[in-house]
């Protein structure tokens, strides 16, 4: 099996195993659905973080309001009632006014909080330097085990403006933000091996040849961006290496200046004719002033 180190910039995002017979049109979808579906996974578990700590999303009327001017327009969260958490909830104000600060309580907070760092271990790039795939089910169980969490501690289910729920159901709107920027349209995305980009319409093999056993570093990005930054001769990790190595053959090669050091030589103790010059009284003799 072929094995695609999937990068975007210099930041690695994920494994990617597959055969050289692959069509890139097929790989290409592969490819960016995993990729957006670790966004995906990323973005609801930072929603889940702010679930935990202040409770549900308030009306989208009523966020950023200071509790003053909810009372002032006469402003009601009809959710508030609906959406309590299993075993009750515990009030923690949110600061900037998005949340309704009414968040589960510690053991149903415990559960979100493990949940979310399970499933960000399952799709985080980590997983390169460990040698694991990640796939679309790996993404798909990932999204099923937040899902479950957010079933247990809500079964009402949240409110339909949470972007939690608008996650799950795929109806999250992106628009202006940094989110935004980071997901790929399939059909403008492209994939760069060896500064040349892998063009639809042909097979794996026709760019990296025949060999099922190839491991190589692909690069993700939109289309019209031109040729991604070509990798380094050698990795971050061996410079440091080869740098280290150079140093310790440094101070070896100090010690053995050292050891072959004969500047004791001009030392009076090491003088042969010591005892010859001290009888003949022409021992420390110095030149005068001229």
């Amino acid at each position: 099996m072929v094995k695609l180190h999937i990068k975007k910039g210099d930041e690695s995002q994920f494994l990617y195993e597959t055969t050289v017979n692959i069509p890139i049109d097929e790989l290409m979808k592969d490819v960016v659905a995993i990729y957006n579906g670790r966004l995906k996974v990323n973005r609801i578990c930072e929603e889940i973080k702010s679930l935990a700590e202040h409770g549900i999303m308030m009306p989208p009327n009523m966020q950023g309001l200071t509790d003053e001017q909810i009372e002032e327009l006469k402003l009601k969260d009809e959710w508030a009632d609906r959406c309590v958490p299993s075993g009750g909830n515990v009030y923690r104000r949110d600061e900037i006014g998005r949340r309704n600060g009414m968040a589960p309580n510690e053991q149903m907070a415990e559960i979100l909080t493990k949940t979310v760092k399970e499933a960000k271990d399952d799709v985080s790039n980590k997983n390169v330097a460990a040698d694991r795939c990640v796939t679309q089910v790996t993404v798909k169980d990932a999204l099923d085990k937040l899902c479950g969490a957010i079933m247990i501690v809500y079964p009402m289910q949240l409110p339909p403006h949470d972007p939690i729920r608008m996650e799950f159901e795929n109806t999250e709107d992106l628009t202006g933000m940094q989110a935004s920027l980071e997901v790929l349209d399939e059909a403008n995305a492209s994939l760069w091996w060896a500064g040349k980009e892998m063009i639809r319409g042909k097979k794996l093999m026709d760019f990296i040849g025949k060999n099922e056993k190839t491991k190589i570093i692909a690069k993700l990005q939109k289309k019209g961006a031109g040729a991604p930054s070509r990798e380094p001769v050698v990795s971050e990790e061996e410079q440091k290496q080869m740098m280290a190595y150079a140093y310790k053959k440094q101070e070896e090669y100090k010690k053995l200046q050292e050891a072959d050091d004969t500047s004791y030589l001009d030392s009076a103790w090491a003088d042969s004719n010591s005892l010859k010059k001290s009888f003949q009284g022409i021992r420390d003799i110095k030149m005068g002033p001229r």
